[in-house]
């Protein structure tokens, strides 16, 4: 025997009955084998959280395909991070947790059928605008993740495996270590276009490698976080040496965002030959609050094409105010649930400010953009160093490049429509024009609705 059949334990297959007891049971007997468990071919097994022990392989092989319950009491809470904070939380669809060798492969679907979960997000958010709790509706809309790799020691997803229709974030790492991502495609933007369903989360986790991985999501497609605000600055464990290598990005919010959640810090992280097209309005974006502390530091891109992309850079220590500042009403703090506190826990200012070191992009060509460069900071924290090197530019106006302490442009070709702004002269080298503001304005988004604020 090479491979174990979850028909052999109960199993139905017909995409419609939970087959969750008999295919925990699979998978239980499965490692405790030593062999894989395989879903069989041209059948569609729904279920509820899953959990892999240490040493399971789980193949999905083509025509097969794993569906996730649209009741959420299908997935039991538990103790994980959740944009940024600790908190109960609901399990993923498929859950690997404080394990080790563990194995997600094939070519067949895991799909989340997550329709269900982005309606109930919108219904409670809209009750909770009004209320002064924008911010809190992202953690009390509960919604399983596809895949989670929590506290996970040398894990490989891919295989050509489809991943799909994420109920919210689709793959999570999370305190992980030694983790391969090869031969992947998401596609979340079936039957609408869900809130918050991010492609693959690198969150305060180390020696990663994501590759051959095509996303077209209604988030940030590649995510690099490690924690946010106090509770962030709590754990404070960074994400550190990660590459990204060979990927494309159809569609999203950005084409690799890091933060919001800046906390614990970024190292040592590479993002090589990334395409990204012209339904992403961002391709690179650096993203935090006053309130997230970390830092940012050996940081290195090359190689990303950003085809018909709005805005190629992006950075802003305000990002989407609505949501990253967590102001509690007074007429709700009586009955505040324990993470609200923890999230309108006050950070000191000096400590809130992120603290960008050093940025560099190699080769990066950006065609028919609209605005070359949207880069901000705070004065209390400037950015160190923004390093370009043989990239091309082609947009229609410069923007700006503010709170800098040194930008480079080595061999680039930009061809802007108008100056790149500057708060101050000396402080970029290199580029064709530039025009001196001292009062020029930081990108604020505050004053726009809270659903703009979300894309801007």
């Amino acid at each position: 025997m090479t491979a174990l059949d979850p028909l052999a334990f109960g199993a139905i297959g017909d995409g419609q009955r939970l087959d969750t007891v008999a295919l925990q049971t699979a998978l239980d007997a499965a490692a405790a084998r030593g062999l894989p468990l395989r879903l069989t071919p041209g059948r569609a097994f729904r279920s509820g959280s899953l959990f892999l022990k240490s040493g399971t392989v789980l193949e999905i092989p083509a025509g097969s395909s794993l569906i996730g319950s649209t009741d959420l009491a299908d997935y039991p809470l538990i103790a994980t991070r959740i944009a940024g904070i600790e908190m109960r939380w609901p399990a993923a669809l498929v859950n690997a947790i404080n394990a080790e060798s563990v194995v997600i492969r094939g070519e067949g679907a895991i799909d989340g059928d997550g329709a269900v979960f982005w309606a109930s997000y919108w219904a409670l958010r809209e009750a909770y605008e009004p209320r002064g709790l924008r911010w809190a509706a992202d953690y009390d809309a509960q919604r399983p993740r596809l895949v989670l790799l929590q506290n996970v020691r040398d894990a490989f997803v891919g295989g050509g495996l489809l991943l799909r229709r994420s109920g919210f974030w689709t793959l999570q790492i999370l305190y992980s270590e030694q983790v391969r991502v090869d031969g992947l495609s998401i596609r979340n933007n079936i039957d609408g276009r869900g809130p918050s369903t991010d492609g693959v989360d690198i969150d305060s986790s180390r020696r990663v490698l994501v590759r051959r991985v095509d996303i077209a999501v209604n988030d940030d497609a590649f995510v690099i976080k490690a924690g946010r605000d106090a509770d962030g600055l709590r754990v404070n464990r960074p994400t550190r040496d990660v590459l990204i290598a060979a990927c494309r990005v159809r569609d999203g919010a950005t084409g690799i965002a890091f933060g919001s959640e800046t906390s614990g810090g970024f190292e040592r992280v590479r993002v090589r030959r990334l395409q990204v097209d012209a339904a992403v309005p961002v391709g690179v974006l650096i993203k935090s609050a006053r309130t997230r502390g970390g830092y940012g530091r050996g940081l290195r891109l090359s190689d990303v094409r950003c085809d018909g992309v709005a805005v190629p850079l992006r950075i802003s220590l305000d990002w989407n105010p609505a949501y990253s500042l967590a102001v509690l009403p007074e007429a709700e703090r009586a009955q505040a649930p324990a993470h609200w506190l923890t999230l309108a826990t006050a950070v000191p200012p000096q400590q809130g400010l992120m603290r960008l070191q050093d940025l560099s992009l190699r080769r990066l060509v950006a065609r028919g953009a609209k605005t070359a460069f949207e880069v901000d900071a705070d004065p209390a924290a400037p950015i160190a160093l923004l390093r370009f090197e043989r990239c091309e530019i082609e947009a229609e106006q410069g923007g700006h490049l503010l709170d800098l302490m040194a930008a480079e442009f080595e061999d680039c070709d930009l061809r802007l429509g108008s100056a790149v702004v500057l708060h101050r002269d000396g402080v970029a080298q290199g580029l064709p024009s530039v025009r001196i503001a001292p009062d020029h304005p930081r990108r604020d988004v505050s004053k726009q609705p809270m659903h703009l604020q979300d894309i801007l």
